[in-house]
């Protein structure tokens, strides 16, 4: 059953991605964390690289150096690459600290 915040990051997709690529680590429910790459980033989540297989509905935590870990929950999981919604969005002040960071290449909306 999908909670309020869940429903409404799902059928509202509109929130602006940008692309990036921050070094990251991220750690499935209950298994080992691993180095990733974010490759976009949103108030409500992002995506990232993922070699193994993540199913939708897990749980997992992204840390970007400098911040504490961001809960989210996988949606979905597709050629390598996973994409997950957060359980709480991000503040824009944070959101913006971290694109300031790590400069991508400009805003662009998924077609996932």
């Amino acid at each position: 059953m999908m909670d309020s915040y869940t429903r409404a990051a799902q059928e509202d997709r509109c929130a602006p991605r940008t692309r990036t690529s921050i070094p990251a680590a991220l750690r499935p429910s209950g298994a080992k964390g691993f180095q990733t790459v974010v490759h976009d980033l949103s108030l409500s989540g992002f995506s990232a690289a993922a070699i193994n297989r993540m199913h939708a509905g897990s749980l997992v935590w992204l840390t970007i150096p400098g911040l504490e870990a961001l809960e989210g929950e996988v949606i979905w999981w597709n050629n390598c690459l996973v994409g997950c919604a957060f359980h709480k969005l991000l503040s824009p002040v944070i959101h913006d600290t971290i694109l300031a960071r790590y400069a991508g290449d400009g805003v662009f909306r998924s077609v996932i």
